[in-house]
């Protein structure tokens, strides 16, 4: 499959990119800055052995058959309407977690109840959002020499998109659980929110989810 990242310069992005580069898919990296994505693609291209290209977020989301949104949540607003046209009829995976460092709360979800449903809201009912990948640390995606030690958690409203990034889950090797309807996003992405805590607690860069009793 050819998967456009946008927000793919950054450690979240580029550490899925590689594990799918791995997995035998095509990556495009997107970015608000053209020959930072190119560059970031060089990179990528060097790690995997394989052609990466690199582009602007709206050309990415033209030339991919599945999107997937690695930026922060800042740039939600201003990215998506900028997107919105090439969304229309594909699967856009959201991965963005709208955490505030250095306040009162690291995690800060808005009036609609997650980034996930905010990304759906913006991009219209023509786009099939799921929400996906938050809680896979960047680390654990970016070490290719070992398998990633945790569960992947998903939800969304449409059960083909649902099984699509299931598929893209399994292909990096993850067992994946669907945690139900978009409007469960909000509890997915403080997941990575309490990871994040339990990171700095514990000094580590790779604590994961796992479900029991399946």
């Amino acid at each position: 499959m050819k998967i456009a990242i946008l927000g793919g310069t950054g450690k979240e992005g580029a550490g899925l990119g590689l594990r799918w580069l791995k997995a035998g898919h095509s990556i495009i990296v997107g970015s608000r800055d053209a020959e930072r994505a190119r560059a970031k693609a060089r990179e990528l291209s060097a790690q995997a052995r394989d052609e990466v290209s690199g582009m602007t977020n709206p050309e990415a989301a033209r030339a991919g058959e599945l999107v997937v949104l690695a930026f922060p949540y800042a740039g939600l607003a201003a990215t998506l309407p900028e997107v919105k046209e090439a969304c229309q009829g594909k699967v856009v995976v959201s991965a963005v977690v709208p955490l505030t460092f250095g306040g009162a709360r690291l995690f800060t979800p808005p009036p609609i109840g997650s980034a996930a449903e905010e990304a759906q809201q913006i991009l219209g009912p023509g786009a099939r959002v799921v929400a996906a990948f938050h809680h896979i640390a960047a680390h654990e995606l970016a070490s290719l020499e070992h398998p990633i030690e945790c569960d992947l958690l998903l939800c969304g409203d449409a059960a083909a998109a649902k099984q699509q990034v299931a598929e893209l889950g399994a292909s990096m090797g993850l067992r994946v659980l669907d945690a139900g309807p978009l409007s469960n996003a909000g509890l997915l992405e403080g997941i990575t929110a309490l990871l994040a805590t339990i990171n700095r607690r514990y000094k580590l860069k790779n604590s994961g989810i796992k479900i029991t009793g399946l």
